[in-house]
């Protein structure tokens, strides 16, 4: 039992490791577009994607894109760095079945749930239900391992 406890910490890490990744890629592409014009990029990319710029999600998209300023470029770049370096460390230790890095990740993933269910409020889509759905399921996961002394390292 010990063993498929520690394989399901593995695959929650394995999960943090990847969104760690990705903001990697997120961070790049920001710094790499600060002065690149991100509504023409943006317009392009719908149309080789074969969107409607017209509709709901993909029009709001597009203006959103025309108020992206350099400063707010670099803030989202540094902002994607920052929580990188949270999922990666997270993760780090959770592959490595580590008590703190259980800890660590209820207290990140647990801070995030107010905003998780403000944007919810928002707007209410599926995936976002999903999101806080999964984001709980993590939390409760690993507070019941803390409590029953699971089978992580010290």
């Amino acid at each position: 039992m010990a063993s498929h406890n520690a394989q399901v910490i593995r695959l929650i890490g394995l999960f943090k490791l990847l969104k760690g990744i990705l903001l990697i890629a997120v961070g790049i592409g920001a710094f790499r577009m600060i002065h690149s014009d991100v509504t023409d990029i943006a317009t392009r990319l719908v149309g080789r994607l074969g969107l409607d710029p017209g509709g709901r999600y993909v029009g709001r998209l597009l203006l959103e894109t025309a108020n992206l300023t350099p400063d707010r470029i670099r803030a989202l770049g540094a902002g994607s760095f920052l929580y990188a370096a949270l999922f990666l460390t997270e993760g780090v230790g959770l592959w490595m079945v580590k008590r703190w890095a259980e800890w660590f990740s209820v207290i990140i993933t647990s801070s995030l749930v107010p905003f998780e269910i403000y944007e919810i409020y928002r707007h209410l889509t599926i995936l976002k239900i999903v999101a806080l759905l999964v984001n709980l399921a993590v939390v409760a996961y690993l507070l019941y391992q803390i409590r029953r002394g699971g089978p992580v390292s010290k």
